[in-house]
């Protein structure tokens, strides 16, 4: 069976109460690869929540132990999730095959897969369906990161509303947490299926035999072939892991683990993830840039947030992106509600809403003369419209997966797209076509800038890399250009822990900053390559970074729903705007003006103004 013309279905390789899981070849990559494509049950979902559970495997598939979701989409009346396939074996498969863990063994999965759960309780994921099967050992094996959590089609967003209602039971019943099992699972539910997992492969008897219903508790100790220890780890903090699991598999709820970094904590591992990424922390000394350890903010400067717009409503309509014109008269914003609203930066009210795309706005840029507004969709398209009469140009098309970046060079002539299909590709503004294609990242590109100068090109990507392209200039001749190679690669840069997801030049060019969703930024000296400073500061991914015009100032928005501004020349942070009650999503800051706007998942937009104290 061959679905949306490119993805071959080979096998079924698992069935459960909503969909049903199939190994299938993407023949549009050349060579084919392999991928995983789960249909999903029309009694289960609608095109609502097809949408937002879409939506979840995109941010939940930004961690390197959760496969990356490759597409979405809906074909002859069925839904269709397309995820990256994980070579390896799962968890039943090792003990049919290996036999029972031991006590090591079970502490190295704990080890490796409690970050990961952390990761999903911070993003106010649910699993619901963790059990053997669903823990995949990566082959080949590497240190760190063995273990892969897989199938998401149960998950689900958990909100304060669920805590006073209930709804079917979902899970694998032998490895469901009582209060899961009467439809009110919570995030410590998924610790207790992690608690089931690690008994069943410590006795390789079903759960259900080691549980005594008479006494109303679990007995799994008496079926261990060898005793799990009784002393205390090296580390004198560390709970034996007798202690450990029993408390993961306490019936009642408050009585458990409550979230994954409680159990880190049990065990001594260090769990804040700036510590584990201290060793990514460096400098140059030969940069003319100084890092600063202090964790403090310097004495914070009078910004206040003066507006708070609110337009784009709905369900779905978080704030993706932010653009103000190069005059600094007009705000473009664009939403999950597939809109993209144009803002009067002087009255703060909407000038025009432009509607179009068939899925989520997910970039928005002006051209450096202000009368082109460029946007890019998860539909795969890009839009260009012109703004004095709010009339579309054109629809450019090509990419085959969804486009999450677009920028124009300084001339206006080019633009560039990022997609999730990998590349990047290079648009003639004047004649909307494809100019070429460039496809050398290895996962999705997140984000793609030109520098001021137009010659050089970055771009960032799930495979953890920034890339460097040089593109000659269009010209004057469009046939002397096609004649031509339209990029060569200069270098990559590597260094974040996880996905890049965003990239700016400073105003000179000298400077490339990058965030990522191991909750840094990096500087980085254009000329070299080599690594100015590593930033840290967020506690949650970093997912847009701006100069100020005069070079002097980096602003970066992130996941934990702030926005910080940072000294370029000493790398100190200089203050922390918080007022977003979710993730920040997009931040712009204006050429002419001390504004800065930042968009957030709480469907708002807030001004940011610096006001002068005297006058205050």
């Amino acid at each position: 069976m061959l679905l949306q013309e490119r993805y071959r279905l080979l096998k079924q390789i698992g069935k459960g109460g909503f969909c049903k899981t199939f190994l299938a070849v993407d023949e549009g990559e050349f060579p084919p690869v392999p991928c995983v494509v789960q249909k999903l049950s029309q009694e289960y979902e609608t095109s609502i929540t097809f949408q937002q559970k879409a939506q979840q495997l995109e941010e939940l598939g930004k961690h390197l132990q959760i496969p990356a979701l490759l597409n979405y989409f809906q074909q002859n009346g069925h839904f269709y999730l397309v995820q990256e396939f994980i070579a390896g074996t799962n968890l039943a498969q090792m003990v049919e095959e290996e036999g029972a863990f031991n006590e090591i063994q079970i502490w190295q999965l704990l080890e490796d897969v409690l970050p990961v759960f952390q990761f999903m309780s911070d993003r106010h994921i649910i699993h619901r369906d963790i059990k053997p099967q669903n823990i995949i050992r990566r082959s080949p094996i590497t240190k760190k990161g063995d273990f892969v959590i897989v199938d998401f089609t149960t998950a689900k967003i958990f909100t304060e509303i669920d805590r006073l209602t209930s709804e079917t039971s979902i899970g694998s019943p032998e490895y469901a947490a009582p209060e899961q099992t009467k439809g009110k699972a919570v995030f410590a539910s998924d610790l207790y299926s992690l608690g089931v997992t690690c008994i069943y492969l410590l006795t390789q008897i079903p759960p259900f035999d080691l549980y005594d219903i008479a006494n109303d508790c679990w007995v799994w100790q008496q079926y261990l072939t060898t005793k799990v220890s009784d002393v205390w780890r090296q580390d004198s903090k560390s709970l034996r892991l007798a202690q450990i699991l029993n408390k993961l598999l306490q019936n009642v709820v408050n009585r458990r683990f409550q979230s994954a970094n409680e159990v880190m904590q049990a065990m001594g591992m260090e769990f804040n993830i700036q510590v584990a990424l201290s060793a990514h922390q460096s400098c140059d000394p030969k940069s003319k840039l100084r890092c600063q350890r202090t964790k403090g903010a310097t004495q914070n400067p009078p910004w206040q947030c003066l507006h708070t717009l609110t337009g784009h409503s709905g369900t779905l309509s978080s704030v993706n992106a932010l653009a103000i014109s190069p005059d600094g008269y007009t705000l473009a914003s664009a939403s999950d509600d597939k809109n993209i609203k144009l803002w009067d930066l002087n009255t703060k009210q909407v000038l025009a809403s432009l509607s179009g795309h068939s899925q989520a706005v997910k970039s928005v840029t002006f051209s450096p003369d202000g009368q082109i507004l460029a946007t890019a969709s998860d539909d795969k398209t890009i839009k260009l419209w012109q703004v004095e009469t709010l009339e579309e140009i054109c629809t450019l098309l090509g990419h085959a997966h969804a486009v999450k970046s677009v920028a124009f060079s300084p001339d206006g002539q080019i633009l560039a797209s990022g997609s999730w299909d990998k590349t990047i590709k290079l648009w003639d503004v004047n004649t909307g076509r494809e100019i070429c294609t460039i496809g050398r990242h290895q996962l999705k590109v997140n984000s793609v800038a030109f520098s001021p100068q137009g010659q050089l090109l970055a771009s960032a990507s799930y495979d953890r890399t920034i890339r460097l392209w040089q593109i000659p200039a269009l010209g004057s001749s469009q046939r002397e250009f096609e004649n031509r190679p339209c990029y060569s690669l200069l270098g990559t840069l590597s260094g974040h822990a996880w996905a890049v997801l965003t990239v700016a030049f400073s105003p000179d060019g000298q400077i490339l900053a990058t965030g990522s969703d191991d909750n840094t930024i990096k500087l980085w000296e254009v000329n070299t390559g080599q690594l100015i400073c590593t930033l840290v500061g967020h506690s949650w991914s970093v997912v847009a970074v701006a100069f100020t015009a005069d070079g002097e100032t980096l602003l970066s928005a992130s996941c934990d729903k702030t926005v910080k501004l940072w000294k370029v020349s000493t790398a100190e942070e200089i203050v922390t705007l918080s007022g977003h009650v979710d993730s920040v999503s997009a931040v712009a800051v204006s050429k002419v003006t001390q504004l800065i706007a930042s968009g957030s998942r709480d469907k708002t937009i807030k001004l940011w103004q610096l006001v002068d104290r005297d006058n205050s």
